[in-house]
């Protein structure tokens, strides 16, 4: 089996079993919660008003907007906040390993 396939299945597993326990959910309220403590709300605002100047309200589509803005906004996510989520996974993970 490739190493590509090997990774989905891993990664459908583990969103799977996020989602039986409830942590996704949990996960996701964090998330939201850091990053409203945060200045990610205004630095992608700003973003998004860039893109609309640069290229013209009446040229842009909400969807090609939002096509255009979404890496920039996860890559504005600060790295806290990644690092945090992601120690939130691996206790899960090896919770769960435990049981």
């Amino acid at each position: 089996m490739p190493a590509e396939e090997t990774e989905t299945q891993m990664k459908n597993s583990i969103n799977q079993k996020l989602i039986e326990a409830g942590e996704k959910e949990r996960l996701k309220t964090l998330l939201k919660e850091r990053l409203a403590d945060s200045d990610w709300h205004d630095r992608l605002k700003d973003q998004c008003r860039q893109v609309i100047k640069e290229k013209g309200a009446e040229n842009i589509t909400v969807d090609d907007l939002v096509t255009e803005i979404t890496p920039r906004g996860r890559a504005l996510v600060p790295d806290s906040v990644k690092k945090e989520l992601l120690q939130k996974i691996k206790a899960f993970l090896a919770e769960q390993a435990n049981l």
